[in-house]
């Protein structure tokens, strides 16, 4: 596909960039495809494409309906989710004998007959964790609750959860019933561990004493609508073991037994695991998800033929996060960040920590606020690429411009320059401004990590990439028109930098010695610009999940004939 092509198509799709879950529907991912397709092998204009892609819908199925009678969902109901289609369908219009089973279960797979390459469907029930078990039991509580009129959300583990899994056993998992009642005390373990990820608790009541119920646990989603089979994350086993990347401390690279090679369990907090691999020495990992629109993805996962074998990078996908926020893996090691991912604590000498989304066109805003400056402690904030230097301060390198507490200096390539003066301190709040015109010579498309090698680090797959510096000096090019404005307290302090060097640019703060300072993506500036034209760095969630979408997609058109599991080495 030319690029002026794959500018086409994302222009065609601008109204999709509002769609939060876009990339999570596997509707929208089939009709891209063929609509991907189509584009590549016809002239077509812009009515006819989104005819011929939106057409196909119809009324019935989705997220709100069933995909067979077309009536509305019901949570009264058990109702199945086709993992490849992604439409809802209620059991009484299901052919399929099903047998026991309870509303919001997580550890099946369905698939609808117009779906199904013979017709008909097919369903699986797969063992379930004691996390999913209590997912779902929580929210059948949640939802009994709402119909009596009680609206609880929270719920004894003792009195409520366990009596519910104990009665519902045989219905929520192909696992045998637990013989002795050790299991209770391991449930509230798990259900302690994850709590801020899946489950809120409640420890004590409200003279701060714990009565004979307590703890409660809740969802920490309270919208039942958005509870989905896992269908691509079977249970996990952790692996030990040496294996290519051993050395930069990855311990495997290669699938393992079946049930370790299973699809990695849904990402910690925020969209990351806690315990990840940093991108340093030359190589930076991006964490995958399972791409369930692959092709061969079923028959990898029914198959037990890929025990010490390479998994093909194709079968997954870059998972996209669901908010921008500071990245966890592309830092430096040494700095903290807080719960929230919006706010970080340096560690001795300067290094860097940048935010998960870039931007590579239009005028984009953020906020930063120095939180807390001990004496003899300084910062830099800017913009920066995604190969500066991250044990160096923001600035030091041709990849960074910044702006320093100290004095106000700007810096760019170890270069310093008087910009304004007194510099900034705690309290302050600074605005970080950027204007890349459209003539910015990267690709309207981020680069899709589907022909890398994944590795395995804690029970997660992540793709290995290597930076390639050296190249990426020479590609540089100054981009005529384009500017780094800085703000402080609201007021403008003019252009720091003129015609940088075209590339993609993420928010970046270095610190130098224990300061805090704490970022704002926006939607809620504190001091938003009312003299410029511009967008907060919020919005590039939602376009970055659609643009990681277009170009999986595309990838998989090009190469369609080509992915095949028989003749991957």
């Amino acid at each position: 596909m030319s690029e002026l092509r794959k500018t086409e198509v994302i222009l065609l799709f601008q109204p999709l960039r509002q769609i939060c879950y876009f990339r999570h529907l596997p509707n929208s991912t089939f009709i891209l495809k063929s609509i991907l397709i189509h584009w590549m092998e016809y002239d077509s204009d812009d009515n006819e494409i989104l005819d011929s892609g939106v057409g196909d819908i119809g009324e019935k199925g989705g997220l709100s309906s069933c995909g067979y009678c077309g009536k509305l969902r019901n949570m009264n109901v058990v109702e199945l989710m086709c993992w490849q289609c992604g439409s809802w369908f209620h059991e009484s219009c299901i052919s399929y004998q099903l047998g026991k089973l309870v509303p919001f279960m997580l550890n099946y797979s369905f698939t609808c007959k117009n779906c199904s390459p013979t017709g008909v469907e097919n369903f699986r029930k797969t063992q379930a964790q004691l996390r999913d078990m209590c997912i779902t039991a929580l929210a059948n509580l949640q939802h009994s609750s709402g119909k009596d009129g009680r609206g609880t959300s929270m719920f004894s583990l003792q009195r409520d959860v366990i009596p519910f899994l104990e009665q519902n056993w045989e219905a929520l998992t192909t696992a045998a019933r637990r013989s002795t009642q050790s299991w209770h005390s391991t449930l509230q373990r798990i259900l302690m561990k994850e709590v801020d990820t899946y489950f809120t608790v409640e420890e004590t009541g409200e003279s701060g004493e714990p009565s004979q119920h307590h703890p409660f646990f809740g969802l920490l989603t309270l919208d039942l609508t958005l509870i989905r089979p896992i269908v691509d994350a079977p249970a996990q086993q952790q692996q030990s073991g040496k294996g290519r990347g051993a050395k930069r401390k990855i311990p495997e690279t290669t699938a393992g037994n079946k049930k370790a090679r299973g699809d990695m369990p849904a990402p910690k907090l925020h969209g990351y695991p806690v315990d990840h691999p940093f991108n340093k020495d030359g190589y930076r990992y991006i964490l995958a998800e399972p791409d369930p629109h692959a092709p061969f993805r079923q028959e990898f996962d029914d198959s037990n033929d890929w025990a010490g074998k390479p998994i093909p990078g194709w079968l997954y996908r870059a998972l996209s996060p669901g908010a921008v926020l500071l990245a966890l893996h592309d830092r430096a090691p040494q700095l903290r960040t807080a719960d929230d991912r919006l706010a970080v604590t340096g560690d001795k000498g300067y290094c860097l920590i940048r935010a998960t989304h870039g931007v590579s066109r239009g005028v984009w805003y953020w906020e930063c606020t120095i939180e807390d400056q001990p004496e003899g402690s300084h910062t830099r904030i800017g913009w920066c690429q995604q190969l500066a230097n991250l044990q160096a301060p923001l600035g030091y390198d041709k990849f960074g411009y910044s702006w320093r507490s100290r004095k106000g200096t700007v810096f760019h390539d170890s270069r310093g320059k008087h910009y304004f003066v007194g510099g900034f301190s705690e309290g302050d709040v600074l605005g970080i401004m950027i204007d890349l015109p459209e003539k910015n010579p990267v690709s309207q498309f981020p680069p899709t990590y589907k022909d890398k090698p994944l590795v395995k680090f804690r029970s997660h797959l992540y793709y290995e990439d290597k930076d390639d510096v050296p190249e990426a000096l020479k590609n540089l090019k100054p981009l005529s028109g384009s500017k780094i404005i800085f703000f402080k307290n609201g007021k403008c302090c003019g252009e720091a930098f003129q015609n940088i060097y075209g590339g993609t640019y993420y928010p970046g703060v270095s610190l130098y010695r224990n300061i805090t300072v704490s970022v704002n993506f926006g939607p809620d500036f504190k001091y938003p610009p009312s003299s410029f034209e511009y967008r907060g760095m919020h919005e590039r969630c939602e376009e970055s999940m659609v643009e990681r979408t277009l170009a999986d997609l595309t990838y998989l058109v090009e190469n369609e004939g080509k992915l095949r599991l028989d003749v991957f080495t």
